[in-house]
């Protein structure tokens, strides 16, 4: 065990706990990750596709070649199963092998000289005039939460909450291989997928294929993936007899970002922030741009006497006005029959280059 107390501990290993290690890590500050998990790619929750800009522009653009495979292509399907062919010139997505992405995380953090402690899981913290005195740990001068849309880091230091969600369902289907695996394929349906969609793709190990729907804690509903995949597999490209290997399921935020993010030297980032797309629910490009904006900002405040990190949380947070207001209407106008009938539309057409292939602001 280190001999002195960090002067940050992260809570959560995944994208936006692994970007602020890694940045206040470099900047020479002692880091400490608590993570749960044994293996960090176990258990998953993301969906693990990346899109171009995080892919380009941030540390992911190291991956090896072995875990990432290159999309271009979106063919988005209608109800009624009609599809079209969408892309922009030059913009891909990458999807991933997962949990090796996420084993490959953990050794750039150790490689940084983070201490990532794997199966300690967060417990509890009490504030002092320091900072905090974390469970298992000792006293940290900063505490980050990233650990998810249910964070206990939240709760513990009287931070704000993700109030909204989806509740999300994804197979891998490992070995297996589409027929048209240059494609992410997504599908829009009030039945199976209220205030979402499902979706099929190829990875590096094989397919993943998911669905996630509008979560009501009243009246909670499991996704139906497996009458899903009845009723798409064969448009989708999907082989006739499949056995799925892994099972992720989750909630993922879809409502922006939380009101008071940060204070009293506890910030949250990622999806305990509520730092996700509210109509993809695509979060890795964000969470990680805001987990190395609030992991540079703790160095640069405790080291140099940089602005407030709890600032920098708060100002550097996506907005996500315009897929709010998309939200919004989403959540209470969905219905099969204008995506049926505008599929091919010039309308449709300019609203899905909005949605997947960031052409967009906030």
């Amino acid at each position: 065990m280190p001999d002195r107390n960090p002067d940050l501990v992260v809570v959560g290993a995944s994208f936006a706990g692994a970007a602020c290690a890694i940045a206040a890590a470099q900047r020479g500050l002692h880091v400490c990750v608590l993570e749960r998990k044994h293996d960090p790619g176990d258990k998953l929750h993301t969906t693990g596709i990346i899109v171009k800009e995080a892919a380009e522009h941030t540390l992911l653009n190291q991956l090896p070649s072995a875990l990432v495979r290159r999309i271009e292509q979106v063919r988005l399907y209608a109800p009624s199963l009609k599809q079209v062919a969408l892309a922009a010139p030059g913009y891909y997505f990458l999807t991933t092998d997962t949990p090796g992405v996420m084993r490959w995380l953990a050794q750039r953090m150790r490689e940084h000289g983070v201490d990532l402690r794997l199966g300690q899981p967060f417990t509890g913290c009490e504030r002092n005039t320091a900072g905090w005195l974390v469970d298992g740990v000792g006293h940290a001068r900063y505490l980050v939460g990233a650990d998810g849309a249910r964070s206990r880091v939240a709760r513990h230091c009287g931070l704000g909450q993700v109030r909204q969600f989806l509740y999300g369902v994804e197979y891998e289907f490992p070995g297996a291989v589409l027929e048209k695996p240059d494609a992410l394929h997504c599908f829009i349906s009030k039945r199976y997928a209220p205030g979402y969609i499902g979706w099929i793709a190829q990875n590096p190990t094989g397919i993943q294929a998911g669905l996630a729907l509008r979560h009501d804690p009243a009246r909670a509903r499991v996704p139906d993936i497996d009458g899903f995949l009845l009723r798409v597999g064969m448009a989708g490209g999907l082989p006739r007899v499949l056995r799925p290997g892994t099972t992720r399921a989750g909630l993922i935020p879809c409502s922006g970002p939380v009101f008071d993010m940060a204070r009293d030297r506890a910030i949250l980032v990622g999806d305990a922030a509520g730092v996700v797309s509210p109509v993809t629910a695509g979060g890795i490009h964000s969470a990680w741009e805001h987990g190395w904006a609030v992991g540079r900002a703790v160095a640069a405040h405790l080291r140099d006497g940089g602005p407030s990190p709890e600032q920098v949380a708060i100002d550097s947070a996506p907005r996500f006005r315009f897929k709010r207001a998309l939200r919004w209407a989403y959540d209470r106008m969905q219905f099969d029959w204008p995506f049926d009938l505008l599929l091919h539309s010039p309308p449709l057409r300019w609203a899905a280059s909005q949605v997947y292939f960031h052409q967009r602001a906030g």
